[in-house]
């Protein structure tokens, strides 16, 4: 092995440790939690929203050819929303725009994130994965209301 390829061995070495300590303090200090996949939970046929209290939601959100069920929800600020998403279909993408919610709805598994919502407005949720001929029209959205 010669000389220049031991440096770039070492600087590829080296950024992966970076890439991996950013991503630990990220989670660790600045609480941002990795989307997760769940094998072992059954996909859902529906969209269904449960209010386990004032604030906390369980939202199991459909995504299919070319709508997301529910297609909209309410919540109030400071809510905690656990996300769960599945596809019925196709590969769709799943973005909550002015938010890190960025998940894929992948046919036969169920994705999971959780998200509190501390700003009233409202949130657009877009399909980002080209899923067919109305993907464009692919949208729903996330009203947080003021306490």
């Amino acid at each position: 092995m010669d000389r220049a390829e031991k440096l770039v061995l070492g600087m590829a070495s080296a950024l992966l440790v970076v890439f991996l300590s950013a991503t630990v303090f990220a989670v660790a200090r600045l609480d941002i939690t990795l989307p997760t996949c769940f094998t072992e939970m059954e996909p859902f046929d529906e969209g269904e929203v449960i209010e386990h209290s004032e604030d906390w939601y369980e939202v199991h959100y459909l995504a299919a050819m070319w709508f997301f069920e529910p297609e909209e929800l309410e919540v109030p600020a400071g809510a905690t929303v656990d996300l769960y998403l599945t596809s019925d279909d196709v590969l769709h993408g799943f973005q909550i725009l002015g938010t890190d919610v960025n998940l894929m709805a992948v046919p036969g598994t169920v994705n999971y994130k959780r998200v509190t919502f501390d700003e009233p407005g409202e949130y657009r949720i877009v399909c980002h994965e080209f899923c067919g001929i109305d993907h464009h029209w692919m949208a729903a959205t996330i009203t947080v209301a003021e306490r």
